[in-house]
């Protein structure tokens, strides 16, 4: 058997085996992933069923603004992040720096704007293809919202379930404001570029196949999804 092929076998039997210390490692990553994400769309889906569903000033340019902030740069953002909990900053009384929590921040304020344009875009359809119905019924502001999130629910779910891809593939925010610290918040994708490094690769190939899964399982979610809502639309 090659090297590689052994480097190889050896990352399946940790799977396989379920070792302690992988165990963990994924575990906090996704308790970190699902927490930002959960804050995301508590976020992110009011904020933008609100600018697709009204108009008003400023509404366009919230819209670019929105649109801008999906391509923030994840070292700009630990970077933020970072110096407003640092014990300088204003919020290092918290004293949140290198926490599982500091994390979360991070990959929140990463998601949000991801969650919040891509609500805006479905709910904008949705109010425009809505709005005769709605005038004709007179709805008011906060049913109208209230309907075309549920109409959309389908769709906000394949949302949030790319703003989880995007959060648990992260790794330069949450190396920044989380450090790193092993037991404490070491993530998959952070070991990854540590054990590399040491030359770890068993152990790093292993958490590189479970994030491969999550992808590959998300994807498949999406696409059971939008195929469900595809069947209850046309039945």
């Amino acid at each position: 058997m090659t090297p590689d092929g052994s480097i190889l076998a050896q990352a399946f039997s940790l799977i396989l085996a379920w070792d302690p210390a992988l165990a963990e490692i994924i575990g906090l990553s996704l308790r970190v992933t699902l927490t930002a994400v959960l804050v995301s769309c508590l976020i992110g889906l009011p904020l933008g069923a609100a600018v697709g569903a009204f108009r008003f000033p400023g509404r366009a340019v919230l819209a670019v603004l929105m649109n801008a902030l999906m391509g923030l740069p994840p070292v700009v953002v630990g970077l933020v992040v970072y110096l407003m909990l640092s014990a300088s900053g204003p919020l290092g009384v918290l004293q949140l720096l290198y926490t599982p929590t500091a994390m979360i921040i991070a990959q929140a304020i990463l998601v949000a704007p991801i969650v919040a344009a891509l609500t805006r875009q479905t709910v904008e359809d949705l109010s425009q293809e809505y709005s005769e119905q709605f005038a004709s019924l007179g709805v008011g502001p906060l049913a109208r919202v209230g309907a075309l999130l549920w109409d959309a629910r389908y769709s906000l779910l394949t949302v949030a379930l790319a703003g989880f891809g995007r959060a648990v593939a992260e790794v330069g925010a949450v190396i920044i404001v989380g450090g790193n610290i092993n037991h404490v918040t070491r993530v998959m994708t952070t070991t990854i570029a540590l054990e590399t490094s040491k030359g770890n690769l068993d152990l790093a190939l292993a958490l590189g196949v479970v994030l491969l899964a999550l992808a590959l399982a998300v994807n498949a979610a999406v696409m059971t999804i939008r195929a469900s809502a595809g069947r209850t639309v046309y039945a």
